[in-house]
């Protein structure tokens, strides 16, 4: 599937710069297609380079933790719940305690962290999967729940807002919260379909019922916060949890006579290799996006879209925003500068301008993650792990639109 969707990129891209020659006369339009490529091949470089460092750094913590049994521990906080959904994995295997990280690290919105300790979960789960080029049910439930994962603290999309002068930043915070938590059931609704998971069980819905109450306590704490303060609180709590983890796992290993520095090189010499191998795969796949881009493939699907809910008598208000919607799932930066250069021209408050922020906020870069993750453990037959996380994007995205149009329509 992800091969169709490869060359259907680069086919419908070249399409398009052929009709921009052929109808309009436009002498650049090829031009524009080969600079795409060399400049994505460039980002990809960058970006895989700007991870080598991070890779290094939380590979090698993560080692420290593992060491010292921290993490260990912390598989068992899940262990009951994934042995039911993905009951190919141990309890006690090392995957649980790297995914239960990357959860949380998800949830506080530290993406620099979660990104290498989602990469170690997915090498660990490899080492479980008997097809070594083909995803295993639980690395694609694990992607799958990754690339939609609930975001309690959008910190980013905050500070983008406040720059781009909204009197209130935060007042998408809710919006955001509702998204994507939506997105995150129905990425995992849609696997349970697939997989034949019973989301029924009394211990699954236990710890459903659990996180959707906790959901509630956190929105309703920080509901009645002012501006200020909900961004202070959630900054402070993510970066104090951050640096909680690393004292405690330097603290532990130190206390049971563990060398923490070998551990770390270790780690980290992991991270840097991981780095390394991940390159093939961002250049192939950001080259395919940035000719779609750049070709104005993307510019026409939107009006296409426009034009079928006009002819619907619908409000389409909301499809200035389809270009972020349509963009996240295929590049964060890409998705980003569309957001900031909407808020430029309509207005960080204005309804689209809100809009877009929800969207930005609510999900994932999937094709980035996809590519990532199985490009770290060179998996190439991912099987349903792409159409349930677009899956996903989807169910945000709608989610996001209807709660935009609810909140500030």
């Amino acid at each position: 599937m992800l091969n169709i969707i490869w060359v259907g990129l680069f086919l419908v891209a070249f399409v398009t710069a052929l009709i921009r020659f052929v109808a309009f006369g436009d002498s650049g339009a090829f031009n524009t297609f080969i600079s795409s490529m060399f400049e994505s091949s460039k980002t990809a470089f960058e970006i895989s380079l700007g991870l080598t460092g991070i890779l290094a750094l939380w590979l090698g913590i993560l080692k420290i933790g593992e060491r010292c049994g921290l993490v260990a521990w912390m598989s068992r906080l899940i262990a009951p719940l994934f042995s039911r959904l993905a009951p190919e994995v141990p309890r006690d295997h090392p995957a649980m305690g790297a995914i239960v990280m990357n959860m949380a690290a998800n949830m506080l919105g530290l993406d620099n962290a979660a990104t290498p300790i989602g990469i170690r979960a997915m090498k660990a789960l490899q080492e479980l999967n008997p097809l070594k080029n083909t995803a295993s049910n639980a690395q694609i439930l694990f992607l799958v729940i990754n690339t939609s994962s609930v975001t309690l603290f959008p910190i980013t999309v905050f500070t983008y807002r406040a720059q781009m002068g909204s009197s209130n930043p935060t007042d998408v915070f809710l919006p955001i919260l509702i998204a994507t938590y939506a997105s995150t059931m129905a990425g995992l609704a849609s696997v349970a379909m697939v997989q034949r998971i019973n989301l029924l069980d009394r211990v699954v819905l236990a710890y459903l019922g659990g996180f959707t109450l906790f959901m509630a306590v956190v929105v309703g704490y920080l509901a009645q916060l002012d501006q200020a303060e909900m961004q202070r609180q959630s900054a402070l709590a993510s970066n104090f949890a951050l640096c909680s983890l690393v004292i405690a796992f330097l603290l532990i290993s130190t206390w049971k006579r563990i060398n923490a520095y070998e551990a770390f090189i270790d780690g980290a010499k992991e991270g840097f290799q991981t780095a390394i191998t991940i390159i093939p795969y961002l250049v192939a796949m950001l080259v395919a996006i940035g000719v779609f881009r750049s070709s104005g493939a993307m510019d026409l699907l939107v009006e296409w879209i426009r034009t079928l809910f006009a002819l619907l008598s619908i409000d389409t208000r909301f499809v200035d925003a389809l270009p972020t919607a349509l963009m996240k799932p295929l590049s964060g930066s890409g998705a980003r500068t569309l957001m900031l250069d909407t808020m430029q021209t309509a207005g960080a408050d204005s309804f689209v301008g809100r809009l877009v922020s929800i969207v930005q906020g609510s999900t994932e870069t999937t094709f980035y993650v996809l590519t990532v993750y199985f490009g770290a453990v060179k998996i190439k037959n991912m099987r349903h792990a792409l159409g349930c996380g677009l899956f996903a994007d989807f169910a945000g995205i709608t989610c996001g639109i209807v709660v935009g149009y609810w909140f500030f329509g």
